[in-house]
């Protein structure tokens, strides 16, 4: 191994340990005067990024993706960074490449068709099938009813069986079916979260109608029955999300973290799923928690218990963005680093309205946030309901 490798090498470890001040201290004696070896460059970038210092970490990205632009790597880490300082236009564009990657290929959508390019197409079928996580499918479900509007196709809309019955209700379809089915004949796709850039999206262009998600009637009438005996405030809880997804050490937290949210005359509602969800049987002491986990059987569930609930208390995960969705009342947590779709330095979310943002003042630091959210909680709690 070459000294550059060897460096980079331990610069990675160190970042994979956290211990990011470190590695950025190594690398940056052999990057002075802007010269020295890309790999050494690529590794300080995502330093920097991980230190959330994605204004500094730009540059490099692009001078990264300009010295070796066949490194798609390097371009879905520009693509992130871009679209997290909300510089959407470029983004979208470089975000293509985000299923050229070594561990995205095999989940890459061979569809023997062109890509819809934006412009309309009246007379012709449009395929648009979802991707990646549900968190991304519920975010991004709203752009279908634009692309039926902008191409003036008949629109074929496949999502997970998971999403399906949210789906139904939502607008822009004419047929919808499951991922996996054989689509009936189309003429040209595209995939989700490619909607962005065919169709020139902007910031300007949230968040839309809102609420585009609805509750079955059915579920709702269920949980009105089975949540009315409750005291209110109800406050719906999920504290951690999937522990496979990137970045999921932003995206989970203890239940007994959340024992500050505690307090006389507010019922909370366990909707956490997963291994978390045992976390639920020893509630922190003087929380009065109701776990539902094991009473959710779908999304449906979800999108209705949140329809009943007051406020949602949740991490980064598919809840906040189905509440989102809902125009339903949530506080999101987020850690220090967060995705991209959460912009920076932000209270808000331009894409859910309803939603309120939680930030980490460092990294690592839970107690934060979750002392901003009791704080705003005690608020909640004396509220008329």
């Amino acid at each position: 191994m070459t000294e550059p490798a060897q460096i980079a090498a331990r610069a990675q470890a160190l970042i994979e340990a956290g211990e990011l001040e470190q590695a950025e201290a190594l690398l940056t004696p052999h990057l002075t005067g802007g010269a020295g070896p890309i790999v050494l460059w690529a590794v300080l970038a995502k330093c920097l990024r991980h230190q959330g210092r994605p204004r500094e970490a730009l540059p490099i990205q692009q001078m990264l993706v300009d010295a070796v632009p066949g490194n798609l790597s390097a371009r879905f880490d520009l693509a992130e960074t871009l679209l997290l300082l909300g510089e959407f236009d470029r983004g979208w564009r470089e975000y293509n490449y985000r299923y050229s990657l070594e561990h995205t290929t095999r989940i890459a959508r061979k569809v023997q068709r062109p890509r819809w390019n934006g412009r309309p197409i009246p007379g012709k079928t449009l395929l648009i099938h979802d991707e990646q996580g549900f968190g991304d499918t519920l975010q991004f479900i709203r752009m279908v009813a634009w692309a039926k509007a902008r191409s003036e196709a008949r629109i074929i809309l496949e999502v997970s069986p998971d999403l399906r019955p949210l789906a139904e209700r939502c607008a822009g379809h004419d047929v919808l079916i499951t991922r996996g089915t054989i689509p009936p004949p189309f003429d040209v796709h595209c995939e989700m979260m490619s909607l962005p850039m065919v169709m020139g999206f902007s910031l300007a262009d949230l968040p839309g109608t809102m609420p585009y998600l609805s509750p079955d009637p059915g579920r709702l009438r269920r949980w009105r029955k089975r949540l009315a005996g409750l005291a209110r405030p109800l406050v719906a809880l999920n504290w951690a999300g999937r522990p496979t997804l990137y970045h999921g050490q932003n995206r989970a937290v203890s239940l007994a973290a959340l024992a500050p949210l505690a307090a006389e005359g507010i019922t909370f509602l366990s909707i956490q799923k997963g291994g978390p969800a045992a976390e639920a049987a020893t509630p922190p002491p003087g929380m009065a928690l109701v776990n539902l986990s094991d009473e959710i059987k779908d999304f449906e569930d979800t999108a209705a218990i949140l329809s009943v609930a007051d406020l949602l208390i949740s991490i980064d995960s598919a809840p906040a963005h189905l509440a989102g969705a809902l125009a339903r009342p949530a506080w999101i947590m987020l850690g220090y680093v967060a995705d991209w779709r959460w912009l920076l330095d932000r209270a808000d979310s331009p894409w859910y309205p309803s939603l309120r943002l939680f930030r980490q003042p460092k990294r690592r630091d839970w107690d934060s946030v979750i002392a901003a959210i009791a704080a705003e909680l005690r608020a909640f709690r004396a509220r008329p309901t």
